[in-house]
């Protein structure tokens, strides 16, 4: 049996190809599993994650068959919600590679990432509901904070599909690209982050998603933290010698 999920490691990136194609990539046990092995994996070394599909969808939802046999005890667990938690928590930004659809859970895997990029084909939503039950993955306040109340509610509460050039109307996808395209876009991203400074991308994103109340005392301690680093005083100087030499021409 093939694993759930391919996992391509590069020093500065790595890659989760959702890989059970022949059911549209539905995230099973068998995927939580792999995933959260991952996050694991990008825990202990902190590196942008890219998640795609395999084949023509990203992932059209939990696996049904799974699902229909779930009790309370199993949504108690927080099977998919902890798990879409723990992905927003990484250290690095993750980047969410959309072709076909992003349905149920696999859209609320995709609102978890940091971005999004889709092809024309994207389609993402939540019909939840039309199955006897809520999007309690992260979707239900993930989405009024990604694209606003009333678009979320169509989304929530009237089953809408969100077509790729609405989503991107909506700011909810960052891009749209040829399929073709999609993973070449995602390693674009992912190549203008790592220009930045590591550290200070880790700490802003922890500064971005804490509480107001943290703020800005969070902020005033991850500055102390990055003021000390040799980074920031290289790319300063740097910075101040590019400056001098082009007043100097």
């Amino acid at each position: 049996m093939s694993a759930p999920v391919l996992i391509e490691e590069h020093a500065d990136r790595v890659v989760l190809r959702l890989n059970r194609p022949e059911v549209r990539n539905a995230i099973d046990l068998a995927t939580v599993a792999a995933l959260h092995d991952a996050c694991g994996m990008l825990e202990r070394e902190p590196r942008i994650a890219l998640i795609i599909g395999s084949g023509a969808t990203f992932a059209a939802g939990a696996d049904i068959g799974e699902l229909r046999e779930r009790r309370r005890e199993h949504a108690l667990a927080g099977i998919n919600s902890g798990l879409f938690d723990r992905i927003q928590r990484l250290p690095m930004p993750t980047i969410a590679l959309i072709d076909g659809y992003a349905l149920g859970g696999g859209a609320e895997l995709a609102y978890a990432c940091d971005f999004r990029i889709g092809t024309p084909d994207a389609r993402i939503g939540n019909p939840e509901p039309g199955l006897g039950i809520l999007a309690a993955a992260g979707a239900s306040w993930r989405l009024r904070e990604l694209i606003g109340e009333p678009l979320a509610k169509e989304v929530l509460l009237a089953g809408r599909i969100l077509t790729a050039d609405e989503a991107r109307a909506a700011h909810l996808l960052t891009d749209i690209v040829p399929t073709e395209e999609l993973e070449d876009a995602g390693n674009r991203l992912a190549d203008r982050i790592t220009a930045q400074a590591p550290l200070a991308v880790r700490l802003t994103k922890a500064a971005f998603h804490a509480p107001r109340e943290a703020h800005p005392l969070i902020d005033d301690l991850a500055q102390a933290v990055l003021f000390e680093t040799q980074d920031k005083q290289d790319r300063m100087t740097a910075f101040l010698e590019r400056r001098a030499k082009k007043e100097r021409s």
